[in-house]
């Protein structure tokens, strides 16, 4: 079989006067541009230079051949400058599937931004609560919280210190007042997730003498998240929620964090693309563009008091996917 690099000396040499004229403009000892050409020579069972100690010229075969071997070169260097181009023009389709708040009210404006940058691309997105089976169902990309248990998925952290905070309207907070740890919360309305026919009323709060764990309740449960943030909005209650998802409520003023002495429990954000073969160019460059706009928001996450002092993060797993609570 012949070598492209064999073809592509024989097409140098042929310009230069000596084999080390073509050694040094490749770069390259002359004994291996001898040898690509006596392999070349031996595949065409031609010979294709007349060599002497002084000399270097085509043989009749040799000029034959020439030609054919720069057009041969010329189109592979074109089609392969064709699929860079393809590639940076990211054409085709990316399925998507991530939960429904974080979907809808976050990540929704960062694709449709990445899509206009590249208009060859079609996104279809599976915004959903329900964790996805990645394996089985059509999905490129999951952008999930939680840990991953399976090695075999390409799990790439998009926000690895996010954590979930305890939030309120002000109007909730004009009525009721705020709890001032977490045993209070029992005495709130607590607005609450389930998933999978569970819900999850009891909160978890890693705090520096140990995890504390916590009796809710409240006057709606969804299993929808952004439900429940909608909720939340409407003064009907507290939120236990990822950073990332109320960040901005936070910084409008609509939500107010009730209490950074005592920290909420890790909730990484992940993305996760099942197959590494998948992992195209152009779903490196849609995980490059979230996890800047992601990094973005974790950097105005407040500071929590005895933060230092943590148990790691802690998640049901289900599907080699960490399910949490929204």
């Amino acid at each position: 079989m012949i070598r492209l690099d064999d073809l592509d000396i024989f097409v140098k040499a042929a310009s230069q006067d000596s084999f080390s004229a073509v050694a040094r403009k490749l770069d390259v000892l002359p004994a291996q541009v001898s040898a690509a050409i006596k392999r070349l020579e031996r595949e065409l069972d031609i010979r294709l230079f007349a060599r002497s100690t002084r000399s270097l010229r085509l043989t009749a075969e040799g000029e034959f051949y020439l030609p054919y071997a720069r057009e041969a070169l010329h189109a592979l260097y074109a089609g392969q400058e064709g699929v860079r181009n393809d590639e940076q023009q990211l054409q085709g389709t990316i399925q998507i599937a991530c939960p429904s708040d974080l979907g809808r009210n976050l990540l929704l404006p960062w694709l449709l931004d990445f899509r206009q940058s590249h208009p060859g691309l079609n996104l279809r997105l599976s915004v959903s609560d329900k964790v996805a089976d990645v394996y089985r169902e059509p999905v490129d990309v999951a952008i999930r919280y939680g840990t991953l248990q399976d090695a075999n998925f390409v799990c790439l952290p998009l926000v690895p210190d996010n954590r979930r905070v305890l939030a309120a309207a002000p109007s909730y907070i004009a009525k009721n007042g705020q709890p001032k740890n977490p045993a209070e919360l029992a005495k709130h309305a607590c607005l609450q997730f389930e998933l999978s026919g569970k819900v999850y009323d009891r909160w978890r709060f890693p705090l520096a003498q140990g995890d504390v764990w916590v009796n809710v309740n409240g006057p709606v449960v969804s299993d929808d998240a952004d439900i429940i943030r909608r909720c939340a909005l409407a003064g009907q209650g507290i939120i236990y929620k990822s950073w990332l998802d109320i960040s901005a409520d936070v910084k409008s003023g609509a939500l107010v964090l009730l209490s950074t002495d005592y920290v909420g429990e890790g909730f990484p954000l992940n993305f996760i693309c099942p197959h590494r073969k998948q992992f195209s160019l152009a779903i490196r460059q849609l995980y490059r563009r979230v996890r800047e706009h992601c990094m973005t928001l974790a950097h105005e996450m407040p500071q929590f008091t005895h933060e230092k002092t943590l148990a790691p993060p802690r998640a049901d797993i289900k599907s080699g996917v960490a399910v949490m609570p929204l």
